[in-house]
């Protein structure tokens, strides 16, 4: 008898671990899974934060003093970004640590492509000179985890002049920066 009470013991809490276990892997199941732009589904759109990022950010920057727009554009670029954009302005030039183009494509070519680096011309736009620039589209090319890819139109009317670029930004550390800028004019 005593060993009847025993095994029905083991059945009854054998029982209650295999329940334990189900309602475990249930639970599991529930988490939602990541959609293949690689945000989870339940975020909030990351996408759309990254856009709103990227259009205050360049408004910023075409506001910012112009005695600061270095300072500006470091705080919106991956310092890799920042460091290949700024050796791209200056190819060629009379300034110290500038470099000459064949010394900057051998220097960048496994990061950025380094025929659509804008080389002698500003930051987002060809022009140094500018008197209202806007942004006409921002639309997302492409995502992955954290990267967006964005198709941007800037303009400034009072020069009649259009600029197109594809955007990179990445999200790292909880916040966007710049990765990219691919200028093709």
């Amino acid at each position: 008898m005593k060993r009847m009470i025993i095994a029905s013991l083991f059945l009854i809490t054998a029982c209650k671990e295999e329940k334990k276990e189900t309602q475990t892997q249930v639970q599991q199941k529930s988490f939602p899974k990541k959609a293949e732009t690689g945000i989870s589904e339940n975020k909030p759109d990351e996408s759309g934060k990254a856009k709103k990022w990227l259009e205050k950010s360049i408004e910023n920057y075409f506001k910012a003093d112009l005695g600061n727009l270095d300072k500006e554009m470091q705080k919106i670029t991956t310092k890799d970004y920042y460091d290949y954009k700024t050796d791209a302005m200056n190819v060629d030039m009379d300034v110290d640590g500038s470099l000459t183009l064949k010394e900057f494509q051998d220097k960048w070519k496994g990061k950025f492509d380094t025929d659509k680096a804008g080389i002698d011309s500003g930051f987002l736009i060809s022009g140094q000179d500018w008197i209202n620039i806007e942004i006409r589209n921002c639309d997302l090319k492409s995502s992955s985890d954290n990267n967006y890819v964005f198709n941007v139109v800037l303009a400034d009317d009072g020069f009649k002049a259009k600029y197109s670029r594809q955007i990179k930004v990445i999200k790292t550390d909880n916040k966007f920066l710049i990765a990219d800028v691919i200028e093709e004019e």
